[in-house]
């Protein structure tokens, strides 16, 4: 840490010096033109570039399938707006692994393709994107995925599972965007100020995207137990799960709508209702786990699971909930 005094010129104008080796490492000299983007009681400054889309070069010589799908993912998150892929010879696995992780990224096409490179460009405009809509969005798809797996189980409807299944595709896509977002706001302040939110909000947006990435998921295992259960589940066990269902999801809307209602105290009482009501739920999973030791021992395992699915969820509400808790709290 370095200080400098601030100083007076000209009568009205405030100026203070910057540490000069800084400004080398960074390209600034004189003349050069540099950014401020005022945050509360800061002041954040950078130099101005002319050119914002950062490229990001990976050599994928000895990376395959899954180990190549996570690479492309990373720089993706991390903020690359252009990925080049390159090896001594790209093979057609490669290149089929680079296209599925592709098309499962929000915003990226493929640019170049040569025998030993592959270019990849997001194409989005990072100003056009809203965190505030992808974690909507993802509020949406999880909890309709919830309800569809469990209606897929009292049906044993294996066409509704296998929808949940890809479904989970779509809530990925949008964690990727939120993650994106999230660390590109870390990495530059210019990114806060064209999302118009302070940097604490998209943090606990990101927090919360990661509950909902989870109760998707629980919803995709859900649906795969599901598609091997054979014989109906018997009514009573139906009848409780739809309630700890209900009350599963009064949870969730609880704790998101304390995350995006501005008036504090508004948020504070629906996000310690929310709290309070994950007990409750804890309570009801346990005496639905006593309804089950009646059944076969691999048929009460499986639907055990589900129960336990369903009850974490509840839990992850509640992690939205105390995170809404802490947005609210007064700010130091």
């Amino acid at each position: 840490m370095e200080t400098r005094k601030v100083q007076v010129t000209g009568g009205s104008t405030y100026t203070v010096s910057i540490p000069k080796s800084w400004a080398t490492e960074n390209g600034v000299n004189a003349g050069s033109v540099v950014e401020f983007y005022p945050e509360s009681d800061s002041l954040f400054m950078t130099p101005k570039t002319e050119e914002d889309r950062t490229e990001g070069t990976l050599d994928i010589t000895d990376l395959h399938e899954q180990e190549l799908m996570r690479a492309v993912m990373t720089m993706y998150v991390s903020g690359f707006d252009i990925i080049a892929l390159e090896s001594t010879e790209i093979t057609t696995d490669q290149r089929r692994t680079i296209r599925q992780a592709t098309q499962s990224l929000v915003g990226l096409e493929v640019l170049e393709e040569t025998a030993d490179r592959i270019v990849i460009r997001d194409l989005l405009d990072s100003s056009e994107l809203s965190i505030h809509n992808a974690v909507t969005r993802m509020r949406l798809i999880s909890l309709s995925m919830l309800d569809d797996s469990l209606t897929a189980l009292a049906d044993l409807d294996t066409e509704l599972a296998d929808d949940v299944i890809q479904r989970d595709e779509d809530v990925d896509r949008l964690w990727m965007v939120v993650s994106r977002i999230f660390r590109s706001t870390l990495r530059t302040p210019k990114a806060a100020e064209e999302l118009g939110l302070p940097r604490e909000i998209c943090f606990d947006y990101h927090s919360s995207a990661r509950q909902l990435e989870r109760i998707g998921d629980h919803a995709t295992k859900i649906a795969h137990l599901t598609k091997n259960i054979e014989q109906p589940v018997p009514e009573e066990v139906i009848d409780a799960l739809e309630e700890l269902h209900a009350d599963t999801v009064d949870v969730i809307d609880k704790g998101m709508d304390a995350l995006f209602t501005d008036e504090s105290s508004e948020a504070t009482q629906l996000a310690n209702e929310a709290r309070e009501a994950v007990r409750a739920i804890d309570a009801h999973a346990r005496t639905i786990d006593e309804l089950l030791r009646d059944l076969d021992p691999a048929r009460a395992q499986l639907l055990g699971l589900i129960v336990d699915s369903v009850s974490r969820s509840a839990d992850y509400g509640g992690n939205i909930a105390e995170t809404a808790l802490q947005k609210a709290a007064p700010t130091p």
